[in-house]
């Protein structure tokens, strides 16, 4: 016979707990959300052992009435909302109402908080969901949450844990996420008595980034504003130089709560297309600002996934922001000699997480980011061509020659640009072969006889899906009876080459598409068309054949790279060769 019976207090407290409580960072994310909503703007968070034996946030902010404790560490008590109805339009970052009382349920948690208009703080402590100890004591307005030994009677729990870095590195970019979240709160993260960050809390978005990331990326960042009364995106996307290898670097912020989202993920890189490498990811920092009924925050238990009511248009608004701000920016990867190498101090122990603050390169990264905005005008009239693109002909550059049988060198304004003929020569077969797909202009080449190709089931679904794309790139497939189909006509770039090989190659890539869309397919497939076709390196050109490849390279919107986001050219100053020649010393 099954026995049913109620659960003790303190199992249902460690089962609800472990809702919340996943690692010491969960318990930081609580508690700094909490000191975030209790109006505090400066926030310190200290570890020791990755969180594991000890964790203090101490916050000025409200504080919590003495009379008020015991009810703040009982479950489903809140400030934040009275009904379910209040659930829509929440703004606060924490209202579950299970924080205090989750962390309560696995560590031994001492608080000792002030209001400022009451003369005397409180100290209270709770072990294992038990009061312990509720007294009088001084202290400064605001509140400290001292965690001592998380998961402590809990070794199952416990040994799941990760190592004390890595534990430690969870908490650091949690920390860094809120104060990028947030740039008008001060926050300091110090691990084990060593200052890993401390924002100043200015206000400013750059400020944050700056202290957070260093003057490498905060130097090669590019402003965002824009909105359409939906919602509003504010904050910085990354040039080329500062993309990576992962989506580490891929920060969205949904009214001011740090979201994960797929969606906007995959819109940014949508913009960034053409622009980056291939497994290459963009930097950004991004706001996005909702009304209140246009997002649902309450999807996942730690709310770091959200769903937006009409995610169609937050994707496509975000794509074409994105491309809107990239578009006609010179993005030349310039040769620059490596900074002088320094020798560490014997102090330096402890190696600092991000460089010291520094005003002078933050105030010069702030006037060079100044100098490109003009609020009022429109991305693409605010950012015209400049530099090796002022002048659109090879007539004001003097050519120079050619080196490996790939590189073309030429001169123009005290700089020397080598351009990589292959990818040159991609981008504009690209932009040709786009040009004539958006004029409805694109041509075919009639084969005869027909290529008969055999397809699997699998195969000939993939033709059925995406036909209409095949149609526009110039292919003319039908069948021929049984799993056979005719290939008639293909796109006249592709004569020359394979085309059996060639129409399998883009039927099977089709297979790998995550978002089946025709705009999407044609944009990868149309730039696989342009590597194919485009002259490879060592194949020696004529000068008049690279000037007018040159020609038509300088009259494109975006020709520092090729389709999959190689650059087409790099640069190194006068200055810079002088320098390695010591004809100057810097």
């Amino acid at each position: 016979m099954v026995e049913i019976a109620v659960l003790s207090k303190e199992t249902i407290d460690q089962i609800a707990a472990g809702e919340v409580v996943e690692r010491p960072a969960s318990v930081v994310k609580e508690l700094v959300e909490n000191a975030m909503d209790a109006g505090a703007d400066a926030i310190t968070v200290e570890i020791r052992d990755g969180g594991t034996s000890f964790i203090r946030v101490t916050d000025n902010g409200c504080g919590i009435p003495k009379e008020q404790l015991r009810l703040a560490f009982t479950r489903h008590a809140t400030s934040k909302i009275r009904s379910a109805q209040d659930l829509a339009g929440v703004r606060s970052l924490g209202f579950r109402g299970e924080a205090l009382s989750s962390i309560g349920a696995v560590a031994k948690v001492e608080m000792i908080t002030k209001p400022k208009e009451q003369w005397m703080g409180c100290r209270y402590v709770i072990e294992d969901s038990q009061e312990t100890a509720a007294e009088d004591v001084g202290s400064p307005d605001g509140t400290t949450i001292m965690v001592h030994q998380l998961f402590w009677h809990l070794p199952a729990r416990r040994k799941f844990l990760k190592s004390n870095q890595t534990e430690g590195n969870h908490i650091a970019e949690l920390v860094e996420r809120l104060a990028l979240s947030h740039p008008e709160i001060s926050f300091c993260l110090i691990s084990n008595k060593a200052e890993k960050l401390h924002t100043s809390g200015s206000g400013s978005l750059l400020d944050a980034v700056y202290q957070v990331y260093g003057r490498d990326i905060a130097a090669n960042l590019l402003p965002v504003s824009s909105g359409d009364g939906k919602f509003r995106v504010e904050g910085f996307l990354g040039n080329s130089t500062i993309a990576r290898g992962s989506r580490s670097l891929e920060t969205f912020f949904v009214d001011g709560r740090y979201v994960r989202s797929p969606l906007l993920s995959r819109a940014l890189e949508e913009g960034y297309l053409g622009y980056l490498m291939q497994h290459q990811y963009p930097f950004c920092v991004l706001q996005i600002v909702t009304e209140g009924a246009a997002v649902d925050v309450n999807v996942h238990p730690t709310k770091q996934e959200v769903r937006f009511e009409d995610e169609i248009a937050v994707a496509r608004f975000l794509t074409e922001l994105v491309r809107e701000r990239l578009h006609r920016r010179e993005d030349i990867a310039r040769i620059e000699a490596p900074p002088p190498k320094e020798e560490p101090s014997p102090l330096q122990t402890i190696p600092m997480v991000v460089e010291p603050f520094e005003e002078k390169k933050l105030s010069d990264i702030r006037a060079k980011i100044a100098d490109e905005i003009r609020s009022d005008t429109p991305y693409r009239q605010q950012y015209e061509q400049r530099s090796f693109l002022d002048r659109k002909t090879m007539d004001a550059h003097r050519l120079i020659g050619q080196v490996f049988g790939t590189y073309w060198m030429v001169e123009y304004d005290g700089q020397l640009y080598i351009i990589d003929q292959h990818a040159a020569h991609e981008k504009v077969l690209y932009e040709r072969t786009m040009a004539a797909l958006a004029d409805k202009q694109m041509t075919s080449q009639m084969i005869s006889p027909p290529l008969i190709v055999t397809l699997t089931k699998a195969e000939q679904g993939l033709l059925e899906t995406y036909g209409s794309a095949f149609t526009r790139l110039g292919y003319s497939v039908s069948p021929f009876g049984g799993n056979e189909f005719a290939i008639t006509a293909v796109p006249d770039n592709m004569f020359s080459l394979d085309v059996r090989r060639m129409f399998m190659d883009l039927l099977a890539s089709c297979a790998q598409e995550t978002m089946p869309k025709d705009e999407s397919l044609v944009m990868e497939k149309v730039a696989s068309l342009s590597c194919k076709a485009a002259v490879k390196g060592n194949h020696r050109l004529s000068e008049a054949e690279i000037r007018a490849l040159i020609d038509e390279l300088l009259t494109l919107d975006n020709p520092y790279h090729c389709p999959h986001g190689r650059p087409t050219m790099i640069a190194v100053t006068k200055e810079e060769l002088e320098k390695r020649f010591k004809r100057i010393v810097s």
